[in-house]
């Protein structure tokens, strides 16, 4: 029995033995694989490794120059870095960077890095319901306008100008806005009826309508106006600067530049004299000091400064200009050539507004080109709409088409794009999404009259079909009868595509009414039911 228990005593022994000696091998080896990893990283990556204590501002300026994906290894190398790879600082300037919640400060915010990571959830749910037309689709309508004769919009907020004489305002931003009447100031020598709305302009600040027989009303977003003049003959174009408030108007040979002094009065600014009619008319944007205006009147483009009046831009004998957009630093347009006549294709000519050279000749067509947007498309891109029914987008950097689309059967008469969709609205009134990367078209929408207004953003999109004859012919159109002629006064369309907004917005306009009013109008009576507002 003794025997026995020394035999396992022994036994035991050697297993411990055998133990101790397996266990400083393993970790022998262990540290020998280490080491050699850490020396074929080194000899890799050139990366010396360093046993030293960095201070935690200056570990956090080196992390700062790193991305979303290199963060996230780096959280996982130690608890250290963990929290320095997940510091707030980071993570902000990352949001800033890709261009989320611009307008926030880094104390909104309790973990930036989940806030991006939202705004990126969002911004692809918005790119899937653009795709597949997923949203609420309202209609801004004022009957006792009569005819919509020009709309314009900026940030959501739209301002419409009727037949009646009358302005209306919407906010696409908040459902439940009433929509204000801006109505200008009459004379008691103002009696009888009131002339058209021509041109409406809006941006941040200023509301502006232009009026047939010359009169010109700058309206803030209250009822009264703050500012009148008026030219001697019709308004043949109507430019509103993008910020602030400058306003520039052409009527006959003339074209005048408004805006209010240091003190808030209003004064005009410029005027100058010209040799032909205007067509369009621009203001450059982002512009210090006096302000600079871009004026294309038939087969000249005018670049009118303070300094430098009457300075021509481009001018070719016989080669109007059939569209044109500015940018702060280039202006291009569309100029209609001799054609087939001279073996010459249609073009978009492309100048820099600082040295008034050429600097790109865009295009060969044999259709006019009818619009073209330089302002609102991506960095070094530009889009523009054809008569020959096609949108071409280009790239500057190398004067080529990168795809042409056939669009609309009457031609092209609107159009924006951004980095990866296009919108554009055609004379036979129908509205088309874009993918121009693919080449390929989204979904459609049909109105009766001719887009004459397109703006999105990344989550709305506003449209406005309006009719080219303000008169019908064969049509009376009093204030009691005015829904036998609905067909002729044109309509805006605004969508929503947010994911916030889809729940309110899927709902039929008509049964989100306030039900506050107490009268309607023909077919548009606003719904009550008393237990709705419980």
């Amino acid at each position: 029995m003794r025997e026995r228990t020394n035999l396992d005593a022994v036994t035991a022994g050697r297993r411990l033995n055998n133990y101790v000696v397996k266990q400083k091998t393993s970790r022998k080896n262990a540290c020998a694989a280490f080491s050699c990893l850490i020396k074929m990283m080194n000899e890799i990556n050139e990366v010396p490794f360093f046993d030293i204590q960095l201070p935690y501002e200056l570990a956090l300026k080196i992390f700062q120059y790193l991305g979303k994906t290199e963060l996230g290894r780096c959280a996982q190398v130690s608890r250290t870095w963990k929290i320095l790879a997940e510091d707030e600082v980071l993570w902000y300037r990352l949001c800033q960077q890709e261009g989320y919640l611009l307008d926030t400060s880094i104390s909104d915010r309790s973990c930036w890095k989940l806030a991006l990571k939202n705004c990126r959830a969002r911004e692809r749910t918005l790119k899937t319901n653009w795709k597949n037309r997923i949203g609420g689709v309202s209609q801004l309508q004022y009957e006792l306008g009569k005819i919509l004769c020009d709309v314009h919009s900026c940030d959501g907020v739209v301002i419409a100008g009727y037949t009646s004489g009358e302005v209306r305002l919407w906010d696409t931003r908040t459902w439940d806005y009433t929509a204000p009447i801006l109505e200008p100031v009459h004379g008691p020598g103002d009696a009888g009826p009131r002339p058209h709305v021509s041109f409406v302009r809006i941006n941040s600040s200023l509301a502006v309508a232009a009026y047939e027989d010359g009169n010109i009303w700058n309206l803030m977003f209250g009822r009264e106006p703050i500012h009148h003049y008026q030219h001697n003959q019709r308004i043949q174009a109507l430019a509103l600067g993008s910020e602030g408030a400058t306003v520039a108007t052409a009527s006959g040979f003339e074209v005048k530049v408004e805006s209010p002094n240091d003190r808030g009065f209003w004064q005009t600014t410029e005027t100058f004299e010209i040799q032909k009619l205007v067509n369009f008319l621009n203001l450059v944007p982002d512009v210090t000091g006096s302000p600079v205006t871009v004026a294309a009147a038939e087969d000249v483009v005018y670049l009118l400064k303070a300094e430098d009046p009457g300075k021509i831009l481009h001018s070719v004998y016989g080669q109007p200009v059939t569209c044109l957009d500015v940018s702060a630093h280039e202006a291009a347009f569309g100029v209609k050539t001799f054609g087939w006549l001279l073996n010459e294709p249609n073009q978009i000519l492309l100048y820099n507004l600082e040295t008034s050279q050429c600097l790109k000749k865009m295009g060969n067509s044999i259709g006019d080109f009818t619009c073209v947007n330089l302002q609102n498309s991506p960095p070094n891109m530009l889009v523009t709409g054809n008569k020959d029914r096609r949108v071409r987008v280009f790239d500057l950097r190398k004067s080529e088409s990168l795809c042409s689309l056939y669009a609309h059967q009457l031609g092209v008469s609107a159009v924006q794009m951004d980095d990866w969709k296009i919108v554009s609205g055609g004379e036979e009134g129908l509205v088309c999404v874009w993918d121009h990367r693919m080449g390929t078209k989204l979904w459609e929408m049909y109105a009766r009259h001719p887009v004459r207004h397109i703006w999105f953003n990344s989550h709305s999109l506003i449209t406005a079909n309006i009719p080219d004859e303000k008169n019908p012919r064969g049509a009376s159109i009093v204030a009691d009868d005015l829904t036998t002629h609905r067909k002729h006064r044109g309509i805006i369309y605004a969508y929503e595509f947010s994911v916030d907004q889809l729940a309110v917005e899927s709902i039929l306009p008509i049964c989100r009414s306030s039900y506050d009013e107490v009268t309607g109008y023909n077919y548009n009576i606003g719904l009550a039911v008393p237990y709705d507002s419980i």
